[in-house]
């Protein structure tokens, strides 16, 4: 696949990166809509502290992420790729090995600052591979591969869990596919040594931990992330508990993959004639009808259709963030980029689980995924009134829009 100029866009480092993002976004989504049943059935947790538990991974990738994007800014990036990479596969065993609550939470929590740096530095690395003319393009497919991951592999965990009810195997493959991720990253070189940063720039200073120029983008993205956390680690409990369904989780992840890969088909084009808020606006917008319609439709109809929609909304929506985080900073603020765009997705996230957990256990899991309605619609709204121009304004890359 070349352009004109003869530059690839699947060349092998950028597979690699790819297929190591794949990797450990599998490993972690595997294990995210079963905890919550894993910490009920072993460890007797309410719905409240359940919230309380998970979302601590999410506040430490939170504080994390921003020393992740200064790190990797600022020193050789493979070096931070490797380490952060070992350290998050590590920690998979400490869920193994946590006999108690209170251990499995340090565990837990302690286990997001890896995460936090890796993906920081993963997504950098697979920027630094790319051909400067299908970067724009290339952010949109890498995006892709997480949001592949968040899509089956949470498939895959229900279906291996409804057929073993074990959530030692569970835990292991999760260590497996982490290692393997590590091995294939491993193995990514760069023919004009872009691995190492730009520039060795130790100082200090707000824009070296976040992107203040693109500090609305991240704000929008808060709004998005906070319904999918809700979304994500709630799904199995409500349709088990609000409608019935005991078997239909993975199908539902399954559905969402469909409505990934559907919007790369549909939005591949936009991406490459860099129309990448026109991507954002309509993803937002299709996302939002699908919420609504999870949550107003409580069938099976509006169930399954709610997961295509929310899957092809996202998958617009994504890498058109993304990109837009990226084109209005610097080059050499490329891992600040990344790491801004990051956290807003965790701080929404976290507050996700959080607040989804508190609401559930007062209010029932209805008024929780009418709270995901309504932050969704916020949103929208945002972007169409403020973030939109906010990016134009600050676009330093004229060949997207």
């Amino acid at each position: 696949m070349r352009t004109m100029t003869g530059e690839r866009l699947w060349n092998r480092n950028y597979c690699k990166v790819m297929a190591a993002n794949f990797s450990l976004f599998f490993a972690f989504y595997v294990l995210t809509p079963l905890l919550p049943l894993y910490l009920k059935d072993h460890f007797g947790a309410t719905k409240d502290v359940i919230g309380l538990v998970l979302s601590g991974y999410t506040v430490t990738a939170l504080v994390m992420r921003p020393f992740s994007g200064f790190l990797v800014d600022s020193f050789p990036r493979k070096t931070v790729l490797m380490v952060s990479f070992a350290a998050f596969s590590i920690f998979f065993a400490g869920y193994l090995a946590a006999s108690s609550l209170l251990l499995f939470t340090i565990v837990r929590t302690l286990h997001g600052g890896p995460f936090g740096a890796l993906t920081v530095a993963n997504s950098t690395v697979a920027i630094d591979v790319l051909p400067s003319s299908r970067r724009t393009e290339g952010i949109g497919y890498y995006g892709l591969s997480n949001n592949l991951a968040m899509a089956i592999a949470p498939t895959v965990g229900i279906f291996i869990y409804r057929y073993t009810h074990s959530f030692e195997l569970l835990f292991w493959i999760a260590l497996i596919v982490a290692c393997a991720g590590m091995a294939v990253d491993g193995t990514v070189r760069s023919e004009k040594g872009r691995l190492r940063s730009e520039k060795l720039n130790c100082s200090l200073s707000l824009d070296r931990f976040f992107l203040v120029r693109g500090w609305l983008l991240g704000v929008n993205m808060v709004a998005f992330g906070f319904c999918f956390g809700v979304l994500s680690n709630y799904l199995a409990i409500y349709g088990k508990e609000q409608m019935g369904i005991t078997g239909g989780t993975g199908t539902y992840f399954m559905l969402c993959s469909v409505g990934l890969i559907l919007s790369r088909l549909q939005g591949g084009k936009a991406l490459r004639q860099g129309r990448v808020t026109h991507n954002a606006a309509e993803g937002m917008v299709i996302s939002l009808v699908g919420y609504t319609l999870f949550i107003m439709m409580p069938n099976m109809v509006g169930y399954y259709a709610s997961a295509l929609l929310i899957g092809l909304g996202n998958g617009h929506m994504w890498p058109a963030f993304q990109n837009m985080t990226i084109n209005v900073a610097t080059n050499n603020q490329r891992g600040t980029a990344n790491s801004t765009i990051l956290v807003s997705w965790d701080v929404g996230m976290g507050l996700g689980i959080l607040f989804g957990g508190i609401i559930a256990e007062h209010f029932g899991y209805g008024a929780a995924f009418w709270t995901v309605a309504a932050v969704n619609a916020i949103g929208v709204m945002l972007f169409f009134t403020a973030t939109r121009r906010f990016f134009l304004e600050r676009n330093l890359n004229h060949t997207v829009r």
